[in-house]
């Protein structure tokens, strides 16, 4: 399914992914392997694209293949704010959240032949209101929050600046990415969540800085 996945990425955006030499994919790059360097997945074969389109998103695919698009290059503004966005992709493949999504949505799936196995129609329970605005999006919301923290761990350890990380997502905020959608509706947090949550994560992480 990883494999899939990724050819048919690099089949959409083939033309449009940008050469190992281009400026931009030097600046990805150096930064990710800083990044890699404290994930305790050195040894995964990490591939970094730089996608030339003005969409303002990154995304990774299990197996450490992670695609960066150049419409956010301008939030994220320099190393740190890119480490702010990497962190997160990198913690995504750490903490095995595809293989997770795809797990829970089995158990979903089991649930739903057990109550027709016991003669009780699934729909009741499992609509489709109910699987993606009680079970599905706050499940996916919970993995990005957990990227999130896990991120700025990363890149506290890489010696990136976390507090860029609130720095992307005012930037991002103020872009109007997103801001359409509300957070219940929305397979991530909102932007100001996602400040609020970060912000008290970093100060976590000064403290810590500080004892020591």
């Amino acid at each position: 399914m990883a494999k899939q996945a990724y050819d048919e990425v690099l089949s959409k955006y083939g033309n449009r992914i940008l050469s190992p030499n281009h400026a931009y994919s030097r600046f990805v790059t150096n930064v990710a392997k800083r990044l890699v360097s404290v994930s305790g997945l050195e040894g995964l074969n990490w591939e970094f694209h730089v996608i030339d389109s003005p969409e303002r998103n990154a995304f990774v695919l299990p197996g450490g293949k992670v695609f960066v698009f150049t419409g956010i290059l301008p939030i994220v503004a320099n190393e740190d704010g890119m480490a702010a966005v990497l962190g997160h992709e990198i913690s995504h493949q750490i903490a095995r959240h595809s293989a997770e999504k795809l797990s829970f949505a089995k158990v979903l799936f089991a649930a739903q032949m057990a109550l027709y196995l016991f003669g009780i129609d699934p729909s009741i329970f499992f609509n489709q209101v109910t699987l993606n605005f009680m079970m599905l999006k706050p499940f996916s919301r919970k993995c990005e929050k957990e990227a999130d923290m896990m991120g700025l761990d990363l890149m506290a350890e890489a010696c990136f600046d976390p507090k860029a990380a609130v720095q992307v997502w005012q930037r991002m905020e103020a872009s109007g990415t997103g801001n359409n959608i509300p957070q219940f509706a929305s397979t991530h947090p909102s932007h100001k969540n996602r400040i609020r949550y970060i912000e008290e994560r970093k100060k976590g992480l000064g403290e810590t800085s500080d004892r020591g």
